[in-house]
């Protein structure tokens, strides 16, 4: 199936489920409000079968305090691939979650929230994963000011320039 084949399944089965409809993408988007809807379909719609969450990305789009998150699937049995893309307000914003739905999502999920503080509604176990639980802010977002000190010890910073 080509992409625009991916684009008439979803806004046939979710008339108001894609957000852009730009042919020069190469990904579609979803709003996040129907992302669940749609990740179920994706799995179970018999000409889709996406059953295999390989890649779940999160990012900051640093437009007008965006942030999105990536979604790779894949078919194992009709060996097709699909990005989906679902854009949030760094503020507020919640995406369901498609821990339920594709395992892999569980850990993925929980990294996102962790670096960029992104929220997934209905998650297990929602919590940070890589930092302390006291661990203030969200360190891949490009605002991100890395403290000085945490619990009374200097937090080195890298001496390539980097943070």
């Amino acid at each position: 199936m080509e992409l625009s084949d991916f684009r008439k399944a979803i806004s046939g089965a979710h008339p108001d489920a894609l957000a852009a409809d730009a042919e020069s993408q190469q990904w579609l988007e979803i709003i996040p409000e129907k992302w669940g809807e749609v990740a179920l379909t994706l799995r179970d719609d018999k000409a889709l079968r996406f059953d295999y969450l390989s890649c779940l990305s999160g990012y900051d789009e640093g437009v007008d305090g965006q942030l999105a998150v990536i979604y790779n699937l894949h078919s194992m049995e009709l060996l097709q691939q699909l990005e989906i893309r679902v854009k949030l307000p760094r503020e507020g914003g919640r995406v369901p979650s498609v821990a339920h739905i594709w395992r892999a999502a569980d850990w993925h999920e929980r990294e996102a929230y962790d670096m960029y503080g992104m929220t997934f509604s209905g998650h297990p176990d929602l919590r940070r994963m890589l930092l302390p639980e006291d661990w203030v802010g969200h360190p891949l977002l490009k605002d991100y000011e890395t403290p000085e000190y945490y619990r009374g010890i200097e937090v080195e910073k890298d001496k390539r320039g980097w943070e």
